[in-house]
């Protein structure tokens, strides 16, 4: 398998952009097998890239209360599910998950 080159998107913008071209042509029904698992590769490593873009990037701490919180909301009754406390119920570190109150 040939590494995708995937330097051209560099932003999240691009990058979705591109990955919703990817499933629309993946849904297409007259794509070819083949030409389907060529865009599977792109698509992973346009997530990968994706990844990369968020380790690189510094959020402030109001940022990132704001990205956990967001992301607690989007889980919706999935935490519900674990219990009150969590990660902590799971022998997991609760201060890991939860930013810091100061």
């Amino acid at each position: 398998m040939a590494r995708v080159d995937v330097s051209r998107y560099q932003t999240f913008g691009d990058i979705t952009e591109r990955l919703d071209d990817i499933v629309a042509q993946v849904r297409d029904k007259d794509v070819s097998l083949e030409h389907s698992l060529d865009l599977f590769d792109e698509a992973i490593a346009l997530g990968s890239k994706a990844v990369s873009l968020v380790d690189a990037t510094d959020f402030s701490p109001e940022e990132e209360a704001r990205l956990v919180e967001e992301h607690r909301s989007a889980q919706g009754g999935a935490d519900d599910a674990e219990g009150e406390g969590g990660a902590a119920e799971k022998g997991g570190d609760p201060e890991a998950t939860a930013p810091d109150e100061e």
